[in-house]
């Protein structure tokens, strides 16, 4: 009597969430501190100035007045200070509130509009699906450059202006791909049910479609964030984003471009921290991508 084998299913292995996600995570979470607590930090004021250390290097001591005090205190220049003697780690500091801000709030206007266009396009399709993706392909066809500059130079260069700008900008992305995305779950088994239980559409897009949709559109928002810190960036250096007193990473790298050769910690240590940021947000982005798309594929 032959002895019947048993194969034994193999071991799913569990994908973990590594190093550099923990690493990423563990400087963004810093840098929000950072821009939260700025006010509450025994800091040096970031607007003044110390015209006796002038574009002074990293590690060099000078005079600052901190926060909170009305008196000028023996200060290091951890980061250096910029060609009006203020001090880069102060400003850093300062200028990360708005650049997190506008590379957060940006992408929620282009996710909260741009993931209902989508959805709704991906669920009724006919004539509206049409609708959506002729609009969308006319904002991506319009030069980004050109309507931003347009914008900017009517209504101002002010933080809320760039927000709406670049959030209007990002609405196209996040409707693909909320559009994609419920096409693909649109005839599933379980929003096929809700149909025939007689659920209203709103309550199939509320209940059924969202969690399946937004949890992919926060990872892409994650992505988008990355980038838009960078435009902001760009913007800054043509002079079309906020104006000082305020100020960006954008700002602080564009104070330094005729000190380059002087000084280039002016320019570069800001740099350096927009660069980490970026690569930061694109590495946790792209790890929760790689994670989703792993379950996706064992459904």
């Amino acid at each position: 009597m032959a002895e019947a084998t048993v194969v034994s299913a193999p071991k799913r292995r569990r994908r973990r969430l590594g190093l550099t996600f923990w690493l990423s995570a563990l400087w963004l979470f810093l840098v929000g501190v950072g821009a939260l607590t700025i006010d509450f930090l025994p800091v040096a004021e970031p607007n003044n100035m110390d015209f006796l250390a002038t574009a002074a290097k990293p590690g060099e001591v000078g005079e600052q007045q901190v926060q909170g005090t009305d008196d000028f205190v023996e200060h290091t220049y951890w980061l250096g200070a910029d060609n009006l003697g203020r001090d880069i780690f102060a400003r850093l500091l300062k200028g990360s509130q708005t650049s997190l801000l506008i590379g957060l709030l940006a992408p929620l206007i282009g996710l909260v509009i741009g993931g209902s266009l989508g959805m709704m396009a991906g669920y009724y399709r006919g004539w509206i699906e049409a609708a959506v993706v002729a609009g969308i392909d006319v904002i991506l066809a319009f030069p980004a450059l050109v309507l931003l500059t347009a914008v900017i130079f009517y209504a101002g260069a002010s933080t809320f202006n760039v927000i709406v700008s670049l959030g209007f900008l990002s609405v196209p992305a996040f409707t693909r791909v909320a559009r994609a995305t419920t096409l693909s779950f649109a005839q599933r088994e379980f929003v096929l049910a809700a149909r025939a239980s007689g659920a209203s559409d709103f309550r199939i897009l509320v209940r059924e479609l969202l969690p399946n949709v937004i949890i992919p559109m926060l990872v892409y928002g994650l992505l988008v964030t990355a980038v838009l810190i960078v435009v902001e960036g760009v913007l800054s250096f043509l002079g079309l984003s906020v104006q000082p007193p305020a100020m960006s990473w954008g700002t602080l790298i564009e104070v330094g471009r005729d000190y380059l050769e002087e000084a280039p910690h002016i320019t570069f240590i800001p740099a350096a921290v927009m660069c980490l940021t970026v690569l930061a947000f694109n590495l946790i982005g792209d790890q929760l991508r790689n994670l989703g798309d792993t379950r996706e594929s064992r459904l």
